[in-house]
């Protein structure tokens, strides 16, 4: 007789709507399908992209037999986690120079959020925590599992006017309890692709000052949203500017092409560089009781790259080159929808930046986009401007006008 499983109390998990969208635009044979879901970027002929700076450096590193695959240390290696602490705050950092910041490597950013947030929840028991509506779905899920107990939400999107709701984000930071832990996207905010300017940073920071608020910054995507490395980190470093204590989960999966190499940082920012010592003993902690160690390979390439003077200028322009092909995109959507005269504004499309876009379109436009036309997006409308190519987008620009005009909303 076959005894019944311990097990079978449990109940199965809801799917991960970008990874079962990938699998049903897989098993779709239409011919002329199209994968906007997909968080990753594409070359016009819509494959990955191994950069080519990327390609010489592990070759390069693959030919120095002086290499070997013993462990790291449990913080990471610390020629990659100086230079990524560098790369995010910049030259003339000052909490560089007085020794108030430092790096830990983790598994890419999703790694930083985890260590980070079981960091703030453990040692400094903070609790709360808020997040923008709408934001990364993985946010709240990593926070809620690191120990925090509040989760709470800030207003981020205008969907009417397809732009950031600012004055009820201002608002919602205005009630935030003190020591509540926000977190921020650096740039190309994800999934709107709307960022602050310059001046709602300054404000948000004012807010955050007034009301002791504690930053956490996502930079998923430096160099990679504009094609320049110091435009992208102006909000970090301008909170670093201000005075505040923060944390900033960095990703290389996007900027170095680098996905399945887990390759993060999380760097901390003190005003007292006495602690960092006591921070970083409590970090390794953390981190031994979770994965022990951080993995080399991809450390080192990035580590490589950014502390060599001329792989790093080679870097900076397979960035510019990313970036400015998602622009391109941008531009040609927007062309093509307007040239059509599909109803609507489409503005918000060369205004977003990063590699995702807010399109604005609705749940049933969505579903009439994947069932007719074989375009594989999220039922938020949000599309992933790599998946666009020039073999494509005439394509895609004609099922978002059929959509809308048969389905107005």
């Amino acid at each position: 007789m076959k005894m019944a499983s311990r097990f079978s109390v449990v109940e199965a998990g809801p799917p991960i709507e970008v990874f079962a969208l990938t699998k049903s635009f897989t098993d779709d044979p239409f011919p002329n399908k199209v994968n906007l879901g997909v968080g990753a970027y594409r070359t016009d002929d819509c494959v990955p992209w191994v950069l080519p700076v990327v390609r010489k450096t592990e070759q390069q590193i693959a030919n120095d037999l002086s290499l070997n695959h013993e462990y790291l240390p449990v913080l990471g290696l610390d020629s990659f986690t100086t230079a990524a602490t560098k790369l995010l705050l910049g030259q003339d950092s000052k909490a560089i120079s007085e020794g108030r910041a430092t790096g830990v490597q983790t598994l890419s950013g999703t790694g930083a959020l985890r260590v980070g947030a079981e960091f703030l929840a453990r040692l400094l028991k903070y609790k709360t925590f808020y997040y923008s509506t709408p934001t990364w779905e993985n946010h709240r899920l990593v926070f809620m599992n690191a120990g925090f107990t509040e989760p709470r939400e800030y207003r981020y999107w205008n969907a009417a006017e397809r732009c950031i709701d600012f004055d009820a984000y201002v608002a919602d930071l205005k009630n935030a309890p003190e020591n509540s832990v926000i977190i921020l996207q650096a740039c190309a905010h994800n999934p709107t692709g709307s960022d602050p300017t310059p001046e709602q940073w300054e404000k948000i920071a004012d807010v955050m000052q007034e009301r002791k608020l504690f930053p956490f910054f996502d930079s998923a995507y430096q160099g990679f949203a504009s094609g320049d490395v110091e435009k992208d980190a102006f909000a970090v470093r301008y909170f670093e500017k201000r005075g505040f204590e923060f944390v900033c989960a960095q990703s290389f999966a996007k900027n170095f092409g680098l996905y399945n190499e887990r390759v993060g940082n999380l760097t901390m920012v003190f005003n007292d560089k006495e602690v960092i010592a006591k921070v970083k003993s409590q970090v390794t902690l953390v981190i031994r009781g979770m994965y022990s160690n951080p993995p080399n390979h991809g450390a080192r390439v990035v580590s490589t790259i950014l502390n060599n003077p001329s792989l790093y200028e080679e870097w900076k322009g397979c960035i510019k080159t990313m970036a400015d092909r998602i622009m391109s995109m941008r531009k040609g959507l927007r062309e093509r929808l307007e040239a059509k005269g599909t109803p609507g504004t489409w503005e918000h499309i060369t205004k977003q930046i990063g590699m995702f876009s807010y399109t604005g379109l609705n749940l049933r436009q969505v579903e009439h986009m994947v069932k007719e036309h074989h375009i594989y997006l999220l039922k938020s409308g949000r599309i992933n401007m790599c998946g666009l190519t020039t073999k494509n987008i005439d394509y895609v620009a004609n099922a978002i006008h059929d959509s809308i005009t048969k389905l107005p909303e």
